[in-house]
């Protein structure tokens, strides 16, 4: 829009020293000390994007976020290399996706250049925190949310784009280790026509109860089943999931349920640069107990942006368990698990240009 301000103000906050080691960072604990702040308007569009020290929103008490779950967020990560310089994986493709996914929520797209360039301008005055260790990151969380005042099932007059900056370890604690997982038959995460494809708040709240239940039962996370009859694979947990039968790779489709991840189409990508059959097809759990039968079931992962491979040993079920892989990191699984953050830590090529320096 015409009546858009897109220069970037910076208001330095006091600086402090990161205090925790890298082998003691855990997950989105702890956060740099400045954040990224945009706002919009209907009749001005995007305004003041502006860095300023990390620190509480004020929001009025009815606005939208609260209400009417008028919330979105993407996540990506930031690297440091060898040589110090620091490098941001894929983040072109984040940016696109979630000014893409906000219609979907009523909410104004944000321009995904400005965005870009906002948060390298962003790591930039942060680059200290970015860790250094294999293993450890920058997450970078992007947060929109509708941030104007009034009650009435509406969309937002006023919306906040915020940026914070984390770094991380390893998303679970045993770091790449496979994982077990609760094949959940009762809740679903998405159904056909509704937000399966963004990453809506609303979505991780409603899935947080059959988390939790997963957990009591000693497992990392489920993996949720097709809304209508409860047999199709959808993700496991937060993550895309990937089946190998036979010397075949499969994922779920994309279609409307399930979020595109970035790391997703890096697999699909890599699988075909090396010539490995895969394909975005159904995959039924009742696939999974007959390859299981007959002896072709080799590996299922989970893969995402936070833990970038989860090799799964096992899938626990009401009417019994499914060991996969002997209990085993898969062969696939860890050739990709190597492959990606290989690339992410600037130690393998790079021939597809997915990592965009911050400098």
């Amino acid at each position: 829009m015409s009546g858009e301000r897109r220069e970037l103000q910076i208001q330095l906050g006091p600086r402090r020293a990161r205090r925790v080691a890298d082998a003691d960072l855990g997950f989105g604990q702890l956060f740099t000390h400045h954040m990224l702040v945009m706002d919009h308007e209907a009749s001005k569009g995007w305004q003041r994007p502006r860095i300023v020290p990390f620190g509480p929103l004020s929001l009025d008490p009815s606005a939208s976020v609260f209400h009417y779950g008028q919330a979105m967020f993407d996540g990506l990560k930031a690297f440091r290399w060898r040589d110090g310089s620091v490098h941001l994986f894929r983040s072109d493709r984040h940016c696109r996706r979630m000014a893409d996914a906000a219609p979907r929520l009523c909410m104004p797209a944000p321009d995904p250049a400005l965005l870009q360039r906002a948060l390298k301008a962003l790591i930039q005055i942060d680059r200290d925190w970015v860790p250094s260790s294999v293993g450890s990151a920058l997450y970078i969380r992007p947060v929109l949310i509708g941030s104007g005042a009034g009650l009435g099932v509406r969309p937002s007059d006023r919306y906040t784009l915020y940026v914070i900056l984390s770094p991380v370890g390893p998303y679970y604690p045993e770091g790449f280790k496979p994982v077990r997982i609760w094949v959940e038959e009762r809740y679903v995460r998405a159904a056909p026509g509704g937000t399966g494809a963004v990453k809506a708040g609303g979505n991780y709240g409603a899935s947080l109860v059959a988390a939790e239940e997963a957990r009591r039962r000693g497992y990392a996370q489920v993996l949720w089943l097709d809304a209508h009859k409860r047999r199709a694979l959808e993700e496991v947990g937060v993550m895309n999931l990937f089946v190998r039968i036979g010397d075949e790779l499969a994922t779920p489709p994309l279609e409307g349920t399930i979020l595109a991840g970035v790391t997703r189409d890096s697999v699909l990508t890599l699988l075909s640069d090396w010539g490995v059959p895969a394909r975005e097809r159904a995959i039924t759990i009742d696939e999974l107990l007959e390859a299981d039968r007959a002896g072709t079931l080799r590996e299922v992962f989970g893969c995402g942006t936070a833990a970038v491979i989860t090799p799964i040993s096992e899938l626990g079920m009401s009417a019994g368990n499914l060991k996969v892989g002997g209990g085993q990191v898969g062969e696939m699984a860890q050739r990709l698990y190597d492959t990606i953050t290989g690339i992410q830590y600037g130690l393998r090529e790079d021939q597809h240009h997915w990592m965009q320096p911050v400098d």
